[in-house]
């Protein structure tokens, strides 16, 4: 390696010293192994650390299902977390997950299929566990971790990876860097997964259950009992063809009908078979190929799609809002309904459109429903706005993770 490649491409100011090639276990004072003790119902105090308690995206501590080691642990300190203690998993498709403790945590043990490296006075713990986050790091784990059985990384392994050091000062002014956008990575999504639940709890509120005439939440005004149609009656089928020259469209789960060629996706097929594709107008419904799972694909576009879709619309477009329908065909209730008239098994399962058409739907008047879908559109917008937030963030992260580190 030439003196050239021992310093990372972005540094902070004042830092000109290149970097030390160590081992990890130069850097740690000692690697062990955790505690050999089942789970048991949490006692409020003492929380026990398994692989799966440590969450595959944010590294961090889940406390979900907290659990309490089934030991004598005034015998067991010696796997009781400290600060700056680093967790290595060591075996199955988790291999090489990290976690770094920290005080907040609480009272902390680790179990068997972990590895404890206290990372000593000359490190910085968590430089250390933020170049567990490199590609170098996870190049190393495939590479080691294969075995004739389950992938495994022992202890030895892990001290015999080979990672750049700068000064511990350096180290710590990197570290608390991308702990500070971790932070804000996790503010973050946990505002957006907050936004999901809402969604979900206020689709639940906001259509009737089963067998009842009304909502749990209405907005002030209205007060009509929800009408119970067969679907027929709302929609119609539409199979309307021979427009060749409109853009193809693609059916997603999350997105409904898109551009195919936003898809991201190529799809081959012949051109001289989209004569036979059906149109589809802006407010239609398309019933694809995964609809048992996504529900049914609202369209903003105009252009054709598969002849093997089912498209339909609202019969009298002014007393519906296609909108409304899209919020309620999209949600788990609705998809959760869809299994009385879905058949086939796994992948080959598909809807009888036939049989949805003589289910009965449950609407109010439309401005009851254009009230409903503006509520829905806003929650949407501010869902994609913080996913958007959370993706920008966590490609800035990987993009520093890739230049502050050798």
């Amino acid at each position: 390696m030439t003196e050239q490649a021992k310093v990372p491409a972005i540094r902070f100011a004042g830092f000109t010293d290149p970097w030390e090639q160590r081992k990890l276990g130069d850097v740690a004072s000692s690697f062990d192994y955790g505690l050999n003790a089942a789970a048991t119902e949490y006692d409020g105090q003492n929380k026990y650390l398994r692989i799966t308690d440590i969450d595959d995206e944010t590294h961090e501590f889940s406390k979900s299902d907290l659990t309490t080691p089934l030991a004598d642990l005034a015998m067991s300190a010696d796997y009781l977390l400290k600060e700056g203690d680093l967790l290595f998993a060591r075996t199955g498709a988790s291999v090489g997950k990290t976690y770094l403790y920290r005080q907040f945590d609480g009272m902390v043990y680790f179990a068997g299929f972990l590895i404890r490296a206290r990372i000593g006075e000359g490190a910085d713990p968590e430089f250390a566990y933020q170049a567990t986050l490199t590609d170098a790091y996870k190049k190393y784990v495939a590479i080691t971790s294969q075995r004739s059985g389950q992938p495994g990384v022992n202890a030895q392994e892990y001290a015999d990876y080979q990672l750049m050091l700068p000064s511990k000062t350096e180290q710590q002014q990197i570290g608390m860097t991308l702990r500070s956008l971790d932070d804000l990575i996790t503010l973050h999504q946990r505002k957006y997964d907050k936004l999901v639940i809402l969604k979900k709890s206020m689709l639940e509120k906001m259509f009737p259950k089963d067998g009842e005439s009304v909502p749990e939440i209405r907005f002030a005004g209205f007060t009509d009992p929800w009408e119970q149609r067969k679907a027929s009656e709302v929609f119609q089928i539409v199979d309307d063809r021979g427009h060749p020259t409109l853009p193809v469209l693609s059916a997603t789960q999350n997105q409904g009908m898109i551009y195919r060629d936003d898809s991201g996706r190529y799809i081959g097929h012949d051109e001289s078979n989209e004569i036979g594709y059906k149109r589809v107008l802006p407010g239609d419904f398309v019933v694809h190929l995964r609809s048992f799972q996504g529900g049914f694909a609202h369209s903003q576009y105009e252009g054709i799609t598969s002849p093997a879709y089912t498209v339909f619309r609202a019969k009298e477009p002014t007393s519906h809002s296609d909108r409304f329908w899209k919020h309620w065909f999209m949600s788990e209730h609705f998809i959760a309904g869809l299994s009385t008239v879905t058949y086939g098994i796994r992948d080959g399962r598909s809807i009888s459109v036939d049989e949805f058409m003589n289910t009965f739907l449950a609407f109010p008047a439309v401005e009851e429903q254009a009230a409903i879908s503006r509520l829905f559109d806003y929650l949407d917008d501010l869902i994609t706005l913080h996913q958007r937030k959370l993706e920008l963030l966590q490609n800035i992260k990987k993009s520093l993770l890739d230049k502050m580190f050798v």
